[in-house]
């Protein structure tokens, strides 16, 4: 069994406030949650309106296979105009860890 993580910092581009900002990035978690078929949350800078930490989970029996859906996140969070993507950080745990 392999555990993947990704955390996605985020810029947010035209928005002044919290409720703006949810209204932004709820439809992309459940978009990413449906598409890809993966834990998502909103992780962090949960009080900065212009900023925001997705985090994404996935399990699977291959690392190649976490490894894939990742990368597919990552490129369909990355592709999202309303997004400036900082930075990505990513863990894969298998079963030698």
């Amino acid at each position: 069994m392999f555990v993947g993580a990704l955390e996605l910092d985020i810029l947010l581009g035209d928005v002044h406030s919290l409720k703006q900002k949810r209204s932004v990035v709820r439809p992309v978690l459940a978009e990413v949650r449906k598409r890809f078929a993966v834990s998502v949350a909103e992780a962090g800078h949960t009080d900065l309106h212009r900023r925001t930490l997705i985090g994404v989970a996935v399990v699977a029996e291959a690392g190649e296979h976490v490894r894939d859906v990742l990368d597919s996140c990552e490129r369909y969070v990355a592709s999202r105009p309303e997004f400036e993507l900082l930075s990505a950080h990513r863990r894969l745990l298998g079963p030698d860890d």
